[in-house]
């Protein structure tokens, strides 16, 4: 371990190989997005085949596993040996599955039990690691807290104006007040809601950013992430909402009878519409971004040649702009939305 990276050497045959799958260029790199795709237990820098060994050595960040099967088990990621080690810890043995990146109880030998789709049988103790996902969200929700901390006092210690580091941030966060907020929200009852509107932009836009780094985070690619703000935007909408807002949906103003009792059901659908177009959207953009600039990566690996390599350089870096352009259009999207749905919620009748 040097400098908090780990470098380990396993070999390439082993019985974490899928049987099902070829050893052709393509299939490895279909397996590397797919693997980039999944949460890991690990921060992978990069990789390489060691001609003199045969051997693959791997340079990574090793993360806390933390498991529960008959009590906890504490070690570091970096004694799975991507799944070529069985580590053992007061009498269990686990092992890491490659490919679905997800541990597994196994005997001495590490013996894996899979079914004909491939998908291993044995028993998964509870995980409650520190895997990448995690420990990226961590990192911003610091970074967020010293940043905006550090803000906050020197608007107190400076008479009202910020310097260093909050010079950049201080425009963003008026942008959001006068031109999200206050606009669909109102400038009555806009002040709720800025905390949120606040923490999520920065929140999904610095984990946008981080995305696009060598570290190769997909934390807004990851369902249950983009689920888990699209819900908080439901229940703050629905907990904060006044009458006129359920009037709207259960019994429409100035519609006949039969319409409402039509229209009530569709609306009160869209209540659940909304914010699932919210985790959709993101999810979707995110990971459509990650699988085409990894693909157009691989495309050099494959052609090979001057021409064709050059090329598919030059879209993944256009591509890679793009998704700078992409990683703050969402979080100004799901920003916006979540502040229009609040907005809808607190309107008031004459409105």
């Amino acid at each position: 371990m040097i400098f908090g990276l780990t470098i380990s050497a396993a070999p390439i045959d082993n019985d974490t190989k899928d049987p099902k799958k070829g050893g052709d260029l393509k299939t490895e790199i279909k397996e590397y997005i797919n693997h980039h795709l999944k949460d890991s237990h690990s921060y992978s820098i990069t990789s390489w085949i060691n001609e003199e060994t045969g051997k693959k050595v791997y340079i990574e960040i090793p993360l806390p596993v933390i498991l529960y099967d008959n009590g906890f088990h504490f070690f570091m990621s970096s004694a799975l040996k991507h799944g070529k080690k069985v580590v053992e810890s007061n009498g269990s043995f686990f092992k890491l599955n490659y490919h679905d990146s997800k541990i597994y109880k196994t005997n001495k030998e590490g013996v894996l039990d899979y079914n004909d789709d491939h998908h291993p049988l044995n028993a998964q103790p509870l995980d409650f690691s520190i895997t990448k996902n995690i420990a990226t969200i961590m990192l911003v929700a610091i970074l967020m807290f010293l940043l905006f901390s550090g803000l906050a006092k020197s608007f107190t210690t400076n008479k009202g104006i910020s310097k260093g580091v909050g010079r950049f941030f201080e425009p963003i966060i008026l942008y959001i007040r006068d031109e999200i907020a206050i606009p669909n929200i109102g400038e009555k009852k806009y002040k709720n809601y800025m905390s949120y509107l606040l923490t999520v932009f920065f929140f999904v836009w610095f984990l946008n950013m981080l995305g696009l780094t060598p570290l190769g985070v997909n934390v807004t690619g990851n369902i249950a992430v983009t689920f888990s703000l699209a819900l908080l935007t439901f229940l703050i909408t629905n907990f904060t909402a006044n009458k006129n807002y359920w009037g709207h949906i259960f019994w429409m103003p100035g519609v006949p009878v039969f319409i409402k009792i039509v229209l009530a059901p569709i609306e009160l659908l869209g209540v659940f519409i909304k914010p699932f177009s919210l985790l959709i959207r993101l999810y979707a953009n995110i990971q459509a971004g990650h699988i085409v600039l990894y693909s157009l990566i691989g495309l050099m690996f494959i052609f090979k040649a001057w021409f064709g390599s050059a090329l598919s350089f030059g879209l993944a870096f256009f591509i890679a702009i793009i998704e700078i352009l992409v990683a703050l259009l969402q979080a100004y999207i799901f920003t916006m939305l979540s502040a229009l749905y609040f907005g809808f919620a607190v309107a008031e009748e004459d409105h």
